[in-house]
């Protein structure tokens, strides 16, 4: 099977120009196919802010009423979107823009109201991501750039998380593709101690994972990550890194980030 790359960024790449220049730079450097997925980082809170439309948070998730989801797809799928493919066009790499609603690549429903209503939020399934769109485009020589916008089906766009989104794409192309997913994020990897960036966990093996949490090498906000990961690898991932996107140019030598494996 051929080797096939995801990658997922926020907003700690997205709202640094010069950090997203660099990390662009190295993502076309990347051999091979390859899928960038990223989120919104803060420009569409200040551009909510300075239309009179205050960002709703609540336990770090965005609610996204019918205001919000103007703004959010106004700025992933228009702005911070067409930006990165003009870049990487510029740097020699044929992109393409896309929210799930193009070619219907992704799917969502929106989230059932319990204790919380989110709004206009989209939840993925196995059938979310139509994995030969996708793979379509790849055999066109394109290199699909996937916002975090989706659809319902009926006319409805909604809002997903980006995280989500990359995982669930790495998932479906696992069927047709050696698949690797990579989230960049602030932090060097999983670390050791929290105060040292250079205590980098290299790698992790499913097995392994219960006793990092046990022992308080893996917390906090990293416990849902890994789980994600774990849960990619045992649904077809071949391995899930994750590392600063400063330091992806480290991928091809197999010491970026920490690694999940099997």
């Amino acid at each position: 099977m051929k080797q096939l790359t995801i990658i997922k960024i926020g907003g700690n790449v997205i709202d640094n120009s010069a950090n997203l220049h660099q990390f662009l730079l190295d993502f076309t450097a990347l051999p091979g196919d390859k899928i960038l997925v990223h989120g919104g980082g803060k420009i569409a809170t200040e551009l909510g802010e300075s239309l009179g439309v205050e960002a709703k948070m609540i336990e770090g998730r965005r609610v996204t009423d019918i205001e919000t989801l103007r703004i959010v797809t106004m700025v992933y799928a228009g702005l911070i979107n067409k930006n990165m493919v003009a870049q990487l066009q510029a740097k020699g790499s044929n992109a393409i823009g896309l929210t799930g609603a193009d070619g219907n690549i992704i799917k969502a429903k929106k989230r059932p109201v319990k204790e919380i209503d989110y709004g206009f939020v989209g939840d993925l399934d196995e059938h979310s991501v139509s994995s030969t769109t996708l793979d379509s485009l790849l055999k066109a020589g394109l290199v699909p750039v996937l916002c975090a916008i989706t659809h319902d089906g009926d006319t409805q766009l909604l809002n997903t998380n980006a995280d989500t989104i990359a995982s669930s794409v790495a998932v479906a192309m696992s069927a047709l593709y050696e698949t690797r997913l990579v989230y960049c994020f602030e932090k060097k990897g999983v670390l050791r101690d929290v105060n040292d960036d250079d205590s980098v966990v290299r790698e992790i093996k499913t097995d392994e994972f219960e006793g990092l949490k046990a022992d308080g090498t893996v917390q906090g906000g990293m416990i849902p990550k890994l789980h994600n990961a774990f849960e990619a690898i045992k649904k077809g991932v071949s391995a899930v890194y994750i590392g600063k996107a400063d330091e992806l140019n480290e991928l091809a030598e197999g010491t970026f980030g920490t690694k999940m494996n099997p």
